[in-house]
């Protein structure tokens, strides 16, 4: 994140001496934005040491398709052991590549109960308990169905306890997978014999029915 807040200050820098300058400084200025370095790619980004990447947001990466491939649902009692397990599911997803959305907080479910304290002359004196599930989901694109299945074993695998995880993946086929499984379903049955078999076998019924 260092190195984009570095290439985002240099043109702020680059208008400020020009507007409060002579000209010999605006001839600086202009190498100055000529010498600018290109944006950081996400490998290179993700192959540099820089102490602290957990605490920034995970950067999102573009859609290409929208197909999707992948939701993800989160479920905790606790507020926030949810955003920070996200927020490494985040980060994760952004190392692999994968295209997220952004953190969806779905309606909270809640739950009331009311209990009498003790029985006979204590039944007025009833106590309440109140149970709130706090409830996120994420969705993925246009990745690759073995990244997203690594991405889904690694966040499964250093899951946090309290957190609740649920994994919805959309596989996609090849062509002409419906033919296929019509011819497995009819070869699989008496349709899918030959026509002197099946003829035979009507006889034979006939035969035993009369």
């Amino acid at each position: 994140m260092f190195p984009r807040r570095s290439c985002l200050a240099l043109p702020t820098i680059a208008r400020f001496v020009r507007f409060n300058g002579s000209s010999s400084h605006s001839v600086a200025t202009r190498q100055l934005e000529s010498e600018a370095p290109a944006p950081l790619t996400e490998e290179e980004f993700s192959s540099m040491v820089i102490h602290g990447r957990s605490l920034y947001p995970p950067s999102y990466h573009p859609r290409t398709h929208s197909v999707p491939v992948a939701q993800l649902q989160f479920r905790a009692y606790h507020p926030q052991f949810l955003e920070l397990y996200m927020h490494f599911v985040g980060h994760a997803a952004a190392a692999l590549g994968i295209p997220i959305s952004r953190p969806v907080y779905l309606p909270t479910q809640r739950s009331l109960w009311t209990v009498p304290r003790g029985p006979f002359v204590h039944k007025k004196s009833q106590e309440n308990f109140e149970r709130k599930v706090h409830k996120r989901a994420i969705k993925a694109w246009d990745a690759d169905p073995e990244v997203v299945d690594r991405w889904v074993r690694y966040i499964a695998r250093h899951t946090m306890p309290g957190v609740g995880l649920r994994v919805t993946q959309w596989k996609r086929a090849p062509p002409g997978i419906g033919q296929q499984m019509v011819d497995a379903a009819v070869g699989s049955t008496r349709l899918g014999s030959s026509a002197d078999n099946v003829k035979a076998l009507a006889k034979k019924i006939v035969q035993q029915e009369l």
